[in-house]
């Protein structure tokens, strides 16, 4: 508008020069004059119109041209508009950067779908879950690409009241929980995550609940059972007494057995139970485990000992027993009489290994990963029979945790097992002066 007005003035001043030039010079002169005049002027506006549009080819701020009277201030305004423009875009531009970083840290899948379904942008995580690509897959209906009808089916219905639960995702064995969420106008997001450990977890917890009710139950309908038959009886005859006395009193142990192992591993997860950090005498402690598998096998088993290293540890005794004793224990009851079992102490690369190898009836590989697993059992019926809980190597477990430790297992069905405990260089005690003096004596 300013522009405009300057135009305005400039015309009406040339305009009042001819009507003075015209009573003195003649019409025609004033008329050549204003002529001239008019025709430069445009000249000038041509000039800049042409700056303009070239201008407007490849716009920018700092390439903005100079500009005569009111055309710098016309290319003055399109400065600073460029420039506020400019300005807005890189906030922009930053903004969406912050939103990308922000969503690439997000742990669970992210999915934008624009109407129709379309993928607009996807995190690195639902790239990883859905097996997409973000540049190349922008504009792909999802339901194309994540090929699953029960997600189909609640795309198509709109269902968003409960997240869809994808098991064995993609052939492997992922599990993801996937929420639609809308928002806009027919936009969606598209949530992922990844809960295959939590479903796992939840598996072994139903597993728990189903195994020690299986296991307690057992026990006692046999008491339940004997009792009956004493009571129904009346005073109980004494051959009835001897038969099933030793039986009730068997099934008793075993129920205290598997009560004191719940209670151990009860104290070992819990957070309120701190370890008790003592010098542990391992030697000694082998020598006492190999004395009570001696004890455990009558004569049936070659048991061996290989004490290779005098280091101590940092721990608890009483837990390292417990777990320790677990391994010969097991160790023993899963090898057939003339078998042979080894109890072995020694240095490793600044770590200390405790091992048990047998010449027993061997694990199938496809069952080692699961041994840890409360009551899973490989044969349950030979786990009764040798009088197991179910519990021992899940205790274990917990122990050699607590202490930075770690149980690996070498196995082969028909020739045996080895059972490792590996403790880190930090647990490792030299043997007090007193100690080793003792034994080289």
């Amino acid at each position: 508008m300013k522009a405009f007005s300057g135009t305005l003035a400039l015309l009406a001043t040339l305009a009042l020069g001819c009507l003075i030039l015209w009573p003195v010079a003649g019409a025609t002169v004033a008329a050549s004059t204003f002529a001239l005049a008019l025709l430069v002027l445009l000249a000038l506006q041509l000039r800049h119109i042409t700056l303009l549009l070239a201008w407007l080819r490849d716009p920018a701020p700092e390439a903005v041209p100079q500009g005569t009277g009111v055309w710098d201030d016309v290319f003055a305004a399109l400065y600073r508009l460029l420039r506020s423009q400019h300005q807005s875009r890189s906030k922009l531009s930053a903004t969406l950067a912050d939103f990308q970083k922000a969503g690439a840290a997000i742990p669970d899948g992210l999915v934008i779908l624009t109407q129709g379904d379309r993928i607009e942008w996807c995190n690195p995580k639902a790239e990883q879950h859905f097996g997409l690509e973000r540049v190349r897959d922008a504009g792909q209906q999802i339901a194309y690409l994540v090929r699953h009808p029960q997600f189909t089916a609640n795309l198509r219905d709109e269902n968003y009241s409960e997240p869809l639960m994808l098991r064995n995702w993609r052939g492997t064995d992922l599990v993801l929980s996937v929420q639609l969420v809308p928002y806009g106008a027919g936009q969606k997001l598209v949530i992922s995550r990844d809960i295959t450990e939590l479903d796992r977890v939840e598996t072994m917890r139903r597993d728990f609940i189903a195994n020690v009710s299986h296991e307690l139950r057992t026990p006692l309908t046999v008491l339940l059972g004997f009792l009956e038959t004493v009571i129904d009886t009346g005073s109980g005859g004494d051959a009835i007494l001897r038969r099933s006395l030793p039986l009730m009193l068997d099934q008793t142990r075993r129920m205290q057995r598997l009560v004191e192992d719940l209670l151990t591993l009860s104290r070992l997860e819990s957070g309120g139970n701190p370890l008790c950090e003592e010098p542990v005498n391992v030697p000694d402690l082998v020598r006492a485990l190999h004395r009570d598998a001696l004890a455990l096998s009558g004569d049936r088993h070659r048991v061996r000992i290989e004490l290779a290293s005098d280091a101590w540890l940092a721990g608890s005794e009483e837990e390292l027993r417990s777990a320790l004793g677990n391994l010969v224990s097991n160790a023993v009851r899963y090898t057939p009489a003339g078998g042979e079992v080894t109890i072995a102490w020694q240095a490793q690369d600044r770590q200390a290994v405790f091992s048990v190898s047998d010449t027993g009836i061997g694990i199938d590989p496809r069952h080692v990963p699961r041994l840890t697993e409360r009551f899973y059992r490989v044969d349950r019926s030979r786990s009764r029979e040798t009088g197991g809980t179910g519990l021992g190597l899940a205790i274990v477990k917990h122990v050699l945790s607590r202490h930075q430790g770690r149980l690996e297992i070498a196995s082969e069905p028909g020739r045996g097992s080895r059972f490792s405990a590996i403790f880190p260089p930090e647990r490792v005690r030299a043997a007090p002066a007193a100690d080793a003096a003792a034994k080289s004596a």
